[in-house]
């Protein structure tokens, strides 16, 4: 006999950014903003290297790793050798090239899709460890950051049912 499987929808999705690489933060972003979208609530928590994806100075400037990346392509699809990222100039220029498929797509600058997650309902919140750790302050982070929490006041927020946390 066939047990019945009933589904229940995503209600909550707590995503949490330790990575401040473009890819590594646009990941986040685009998981908060599909979130959004589609009617789950969504809470973004940037901690340690992510604090890049909102740290004024830093957040539009994002590059994408090109050393320990085994992933990475070149134009036409073969891989790219991580020897290349330590010569000068290699990183800013495939980070360059990164962030033109990306506007090909019209994907929006880091600035504008914290603006479209938060007035879409999403939150962002940074790690108090990791802001205190890199002696930052709130007037340093995105308008877009709600508060500077703990990771115990951000666990606390997943409580209900149909949770799930994302570590990107």
């Amino acid at each position: 006999m066939m047990s019945e499987h009933t589904e229940t929808p995503l209600k909550k999705v707590l995503i949490i950014c330790a990575k401040g690489s473009l890819e590594d933060v646009y990941a986040a972003l685009v998981m908060a903003n599909g979130a959004v979208m589609e009617g789950i609530e969504a809470k973004l928590f940037f901690t340690f290297f992510g604090l890049d994806g909102i740290t004024k100075k830093r957040m539009n400037k994002l590059h994408t790793a090109t050393l320990g990346n085994p992933a990475m392509r070149m134009p036409g699809g073969m891989q790219f050798p991580s020897l290349l990222g330590v010569l000068p100039g290699v990183e800013s220029g495939v980070s360059s090239m990164m962030r033109k498929e990306m506007d090909a797509l019209d994907m929006p600058p880091v600035d504008e899709f914290l603006e479209m997650i938060t007035a879409g309902g999403g939150e962002v919140f940074a790690c108090k460890l990791a802001v205190d750790m890199f002696k930052l302050k709130k007037e340093d982070l995105s308008d877009e950051v709600e508060d500077i929490i703990t990771i115990g006041q951000f666990y606390e927020m997943a409580g209900g049912e149909n949770t799930q946390i994302i570590f990107t």
